[in-house]
């Protein structure tokens, strides 16, 4: 089993933690834009408190280890590994106490080309475990607004896990997905539940839209979020997201795996 401190070097090593490639220019400007109520930024959250940006700044530097200092402007950011820990460990408790209920769960990521394998992974061992996976409203048309314009995707699930394709992705599994911070996945996917008369998620685990969409809808929610999205910690904070394990979201897939093994060995779900 990997130990905490194991798992720490491996945060380390591969920039997963400690100095990470998220750069500190972007994250400040998503934290004056999350200031303003920017809808990119609060990601299907509805903040109750009104988050001006240095009240973001310290909650940032608390939930992550990033520099409170507002003078510093540039370079990289940087996330305490030990917080990435702590965090991991409650993650797990989670997943575990949903195991031990075969609570009905439902799996998503906004970033499936980085995060896939990590969720397919939980996905199969709470499966496992008795968990219901959900899958509800699979094929159903989803249109998102980027900084593009309006796009049209359709909802797919990958080994368990929700996320969106381009209309005419072929189904081969090593074909993810779309990135996306979008909320609407998720409710496309609550509706598509309550409409069939299925069951609903007592468990969310994702990110971006997944986790703050769950949140705001008062389901229990945990997942994974970067230096420069502050929306999941404010959550958090507020009590309406569970547990959100800060660490860059973007690094290589096969990076994730160790934090996988970790997880479940933690959460007694290793197959």
């Amino acid at each position: 089993m990997l130990s905490a401190s194991e798992l720490r070097a491996h945060l380390m090593t591969t920039g997963l933690a400690g100095p990470v490639a998220t750069r500190r220019e972007g994250s400040l400007r998503r934290y004056r834009m999350f200031a303003a109520r920017d809808p990119q930024t609060l990601i299907g959250l509805e903040p109750e408190l009104d988050w001006n940006f240095a009240e973001l700044l310290e909650l940032m530097s608390d939930r992550c280890g990033v520099s409170n200092d507002p003078g510093y402007v540039l370079g990289q950011d940087v996330i305490d590994p030990d917080r990435t820990v702590t965090a991991l460990d409650a993650f797990a408790d989670r997943l575990g106490g949903a195991a031990r209920s075969r609570t009905p769960v439902l799996l998503g990521t906004g970033h499936p080309g980085r995060l896939l394998g990590f969720y397919a992974a939980l996905a199969s061992a709470l499966s496992a475990a008795g968990c219901p996976v959900l899958t509800p409203g699979w094929g159903c048309r989803i249109d998102i607004r980027t900084r593009f314009g309006l796009r049209t995707y359709n909802l797919a699930y990958i080994r368990g896990v929700a996320l969106v394709r381009e209309p005419g992705a072929r189904s081969a599994e090593n074909e993810t997905g779309v990135h996306t911070h979008s909320p609407l996945p998720l409710r496309i996917a609550l509706g598509a539940a309550a409409d069939a008369g299925g069951s609903l998620p007592g468990l969310v685990i994702g990110d971006h839209g997944w986790l703050c969409g769950a949140g705001q809808l008062g389901i229990a929610a945990v997942g994974l979020a970067d230096s420069d999205d502050p929306a999941p910690f404010v959550g958090e904070a507020e009590g309406r997201v569970s547990v959100v394990v800060p660490l860059d979201d973007a690094v290589r897939p096969d990076y994730y795996r160790p934090l996988t093994r970790y997880v479940l060995n933690r959460a007694c779900l290793s197959q």
